[in-house]
């Protein structure tokens, strides 16, 4: 489970950024993890749930995840397009049937409240 591992890096550099700005304990940490990351989310929230039981300065914080719609490139217009299913999407611009994933790789730290 690689969860585990992303999980502790996160960990660690939120207590250095505890230490950065001179605050106490982190209170709320939100994330966005990519839909085509190979991240678990459940995995993910359950490893920050054990290992930050372990970190003095994360012990009480609260995990919000982010986690955007995927999004695709039409191959024959290069509109970007959104889709909730695991199917390609069709184009609302030129109507065709074929695009390619764009992105959704991330896992981003993208806000973090400390006292």
């Amino acid at each position: 489970m690689h969860e585990l591992s992303l999980v502790q890096g996160l960990l660690d550099q939120l207590e250095r950024l505890v230490t950065e700005n001179k605050a106490g304990k982190v209170l709320k940490v939100r994330v966005e993890i990519g839909p085509r990351s190979g991240i678990v989310i459940d995995s993910f929230k359950f490893g920050f749930e054990v290992l930050a039981a372990e970190h003095v300065l994360c012990r009480e914080a609260e995990l919000e995840v982010v986690s955007p719609t995927p999004v695709y490139r039409c191959s024959g217009c290069g509109a970007l397009l959104e889709s909730h299913v695991d199917a390609w999407p069709v184009c609302s611009s030129c109507g065709r049937d074929h695009a390619f994933p764009e992105g959704g790789e991330q896992l981003v730290l993208l806000q973090v409240e400390m006292v």
